[in-house]
């Protein structure tokens, strides 16, 4: 019996790392597509690959992506971003982005998923949220400024992030979550980087303008219905306002 549960829980775990790497790679794909192969030169996939790397992403992996965004070689990337807007229980919005290469079977999967919430739609949930630049990275020295690296880099706003909000943050660092205008993201990404950051992410996202008032019990469905969403492999970010 020990070691049936040993082999099933090895499988569960193979099985999350796959997805997790099928994520990595997808966004590798996408920021490549939209802002070339030069990691250099495109923030976006910059943080990307530095994320993919820190989740053992084989290089090679990597590097085939960026060609397959790039349309380097033969093989050329035909995702399209679709948004879904909802509410996930307890009336909870919710703003999923997908990226898919097929439309026709990723749609009624999501349509599943929302069983227990409700889907709305296209721009049912703009009042609630803020559409900005969002960029997330940590710096060795936790006696940093945030303020002053916020007004430095061009960012509006700036939260601390610790380990246990961002599996990607170490300990014993300063991590921040940068809010900038959707035109900046790339300028707070290279002066962050440029001034001893190691940026995490670097996306265009949502922040909720409020938050529904929830009860623990509340709080742990919505949570499992948000988690639901995000095993999807189409499924890129979700966005929920939820604390």
């Amino acid at each position: 019996m020990g070691r049936q549960w040993l082999l099933a829980k090895r499988l569960v775990t193979g099985l999350k790392k796959s997805k997790t790497n099928t994520k990595a790679l997808r966004e590798i794909t996408i920021a490549a597509k939209m802002g070339g192969a030069d990691p250099a030169m495109n923030a976006r996939l910059f943080a990307a690959v530095e994320k993919a790397k820190k989740e053992s992403v084989p290089k090679d992996a990597i590097q085939r992506a960026i060609n397959k965004g790039a349309g380097v070689g033969g093989e050329k990337v035909t995702m399209e971003h679709v948004v879904y807007e909802g509410r996930a229980p307890h009336n909870v919005p919710v703003i999923v982005e997908v990226y898919t290469d097929n439309v026709q079977r990723t749609a009624p999967e999501i349509r599943v998923l929302f069983r227990k919430g409700q889907l709305a739609s296209s721009g049912a949930n703009k009042f609630v949220f803020e559409n900005v630049g969002l960029v997330e990275a940590y710096h060795p020295d936790t006696t940093i400024d945030l303020e002053t690296a916020a007004i430095e880099a061009g960012a509006n706003e700036v939260e601390p992030l610790t380990h246990e909000q961002e599996d990607a943050i170490p300990k014993d660092v300063g991590g921040a979550k940068f809010i900038c205008e959707r035109t900046e993201v790339g300028t707070v990404t290279k002066w962050l980087s440029a001034n001893g950051w190691t940026v995490i992410t670097s996306e265009i996202g949502f922040i909720p303008k409020q938050h529904p008032e929830l009860t623990e019990a509340q709080r742990q469905e919505v949570g499992e219905f948000l988690q639901a969403l995000e095993e999807n492999d189409d499924v890129h970010r979700v966005w929920a306002a939820v604390k």
